[in-house]
């Protein structure tokens, strides 16, 4: 039976109506697993969740361009590939080493002029059911990804704008297999069919998805792919493509949004401070570089592995291949404790002030000496945020659990000493289901982002504090995406590029890569093979049928409430070892790392 809510305030709804906890959904639903055999490679290497847009990049990489212009022809054919994740009507961060700095490329999507905070509220003040939110106009922001990458290729490009399109555009044109993962998702989609381009794409005429193996066309999407090719990010502002976007926006039949061209002519990409601080790993001291806010990905996966390094049970090591019970109990209560700082403080920079003036104070050694000595034998009853150093009174609410979802991630070095981390979506699986067609007489089209739904929706707690990730016109919501590099502290040189796919949870898989990797030393195949566990605040998840029933029994004795749902990860990850870089990509997808 439905519990009924009375619409009163915000907060009590969201709060004194919770149910028991429950597992979170997954952003993609999961497609089985398929092993990897690892890869190594002596000079570059591209790793990315489908093979089509792996051997793209590394076709770019062999024709002597640099990790960017790699990273661009990726994305291209992911927009093409794998259309539920990413693409150009989304969002990205890049994080980019090229021999002598760290620079983070903000593409983050954007709310539009005309909205407010009360965005995903009915007339009674009462949030939107999520799913419907998400497939409206209403969720749809300023898409990034394409103004960022041309950013980034002006800086550290090396071949042409145009020769970077062409991987995707033959593809397009002459059709790709539809891949088991594709036609699963599909299958199970029940809010994209409704939109006609889209049912009309990735439909037959009986309303079941192509068979896998299908070779699916998208010309419409090679006469877009050609277009900003020839005059880059501003056929995405100016011309048919751009009033395609904004009239898919707003004529969504029940709810449309409030996107303009003014919208799209004003985004501007970001150049920000990467977030970059040492850490001691596997017996050696690193040098962490995460994405700053508006991600909430690189301040998290920082605080959990600084939190656990300052913990008994960080040189635990693992037991039958699996993180021991322990080990599991200290990384949860580390992760709570992130996590209740990521929803107390955490938003995009432009609107809310860190703590103290600098991110940076959520992870200094002091900061995460008196957070870890909160962590105990037992499960802590609350995870309260902190109060870093010059943090004066608290004028925003934490924000309440709420889903997150989608994306896909690319890991790039070049031959010329360049190295990134790319995490980028279009949010949740196929976004917000509304696919943009310049000619309804073409096929095929891209799909737009739903990250409007990545803020509170919310606006301020039964108090009427604030929510700092509410929604305001011009601002970038909140992400967990988690794009990293690592570098020797000695040194200075790369040692990693990592990151995930997987809603909040990319964090904690992009948490397991960097420590089944630099903590236990094994292959970066071997650590995205390790069972995925993680926790938001509440249950502690371990991913289903991969954790012995005695672990479960024994964190239950710490505390914890333990839920085994799917965890549907998509890593990739590059290490550098012994004069070579060694490639991972996730068994739970279709990625692989290419390279020379």
């Amino acid at each position: 039976m439905k519990r009924w809510c009375p619409p009163l305030l915000l907060a009590l709804l969201l709060a004194a109506c919770a149910q028991p906890p429950a597992a979170p959904p997954q952003p993609e639903a999961a497609s089985g697993l398929s092993a990897k055999p690892g890869w190594s490679f002596e000079r570059a290497a591209v790793a990315a969740a489908n093979p089509l847009a792996a051997d793209a990049g590394a076709q770019i990489l062999r024709a002597g361009g640099s990790a960017v212009d790699a990273a661009i022809a990726v994305q291209m054919v992911l927009t093409l590939v794998e259309p539920q994740s990413s693409g150009i009507g989304g969002g990205a961060f890049l994080l980019h080493w090229d021999g002598r700095r760290v620079q983070a490329f903000d593409g983050r999507e954007t709310a539009p002029a005309a909205v407010n905070e009360r965005l995903f509220l009915d007339a009674q003040g009462t949030p939107l059911p999520f799913e419907q939110a998400v497939a409206s106009g209403l969720s749809v922001g300023t898409p990034g990804v394409v103004p960022m990458l041309a950013l980034a290729h002006r800086q550290h490009g090396r071949l042409p704008w145009a020769r970077l399109f062409e991987p995707a555009i033959t593809l397009a044109d002459h059709g790709f297999a539809v891949s088991p993962r594709l036609h699963t998702l599909l299958a199970a989609e029940k809010a994209l069919p409704a939109d006609p381009v889209a049912r009309a794409y990735f439909y037959r005429a009986d309303g079941s998805p192509h068979p896998v193996g299908h070779v699916l066309r998208n010309p419409e999407l090679a006469v877009v792919l050609r277009e900003i090719a020839a005059i880059g990010p501003l056929a995405m502002v100016e011309g048919p493509i751009a009033r395609a976007i904004v009239d898919k926006v707003r004529t969504h039949p029940t709810r449309p949004g409030a996107l303009t061209q003014d919208d799209l002519r004003n985004y501007q990409p970001r150049e920000r401070e990467a977030l970059c601080h040492p850490l001691r790993a596997g017996g050696r001291w690193v040098r962490l570089c995460g994405f700053p806010p508006p991600s909430s990905g690189g301040i998290a996966v920082g605080q959990i592995l600084g939190l656990l390094s300052r913990t008994p049970q960080a040189l635990a090591a693992l037991r039958d291949g699996r993180p021991g019970a322990d080990w599991l109990h200290a990384y949860t209560e580390a992760s709570r404790l992130a996590f209740a700082d990521r929803a107390q403080y955490l938003a995009d920079p432009d609107f809310v002030p860190a703590p103290g003036g600098d991110w940076r104070n959520l992870l200094t050694p002091d900061y995460l000496n008196a957070r870890a000595a909160l962590i105990g034998p037992q499960r802590l009853p609350q995870a309260t945020p902190g109060r870093p150093v010059g943090t004066g009174p608290v004028a925003f609410a934490p924000m309440p659990a709420q889903p997150e979802a989608g994306t896909s991630h690319i890991s790039i070095v070049d031959g010329h000493g360049n190295a990134l981390a790319m995490t980028t979506t279009i949010e949740s699986a196929f976004g917000a289901r509304l696919m943009v067609s310049t000619d309804p007489s073409r096929p095929g089209g891209f799909l737009l982002n739903n990250e409007l739904t990545d803020f509170s929706f919310a606006p301020a707690d039964a108090q009427g504090r604030p929510i700092a990730n509410r929604v305001q016109p011009g601002k970038r919501p909140r992400s967990s995406m988690a794009p990293t590099l690592v570098f020797d502290a000695q040194t200075g040189k790369p040692l990693m590029s990592a990151g995930s796919p997987g809603g909040a949870l990319i964090i904690h898989y992009t948490a397991k890569a960097l420590l089944g990797t630099l903590h236990w030393g094994l292959h970066p195949q071997a650590a995205l093979d390790l069972p995925n566990f993680g926790t938001l605040g509440g249950p502690l998840l371990l991913e289903k049928d991969r954790f012995p029933a005695a672990t479960v029994q024994a964190l239950e004795a710490l505390g914890h409430t333990v839920q085994q749902p799917e965890m549907t990860s998509g890593a990739q990850a590059l290490v550098r070892r012994d004069g070579r870089w060694l490639g991972g990509a996730d068994p739970r997808r279709e990625g692989i790392v290419a390279g020379e």
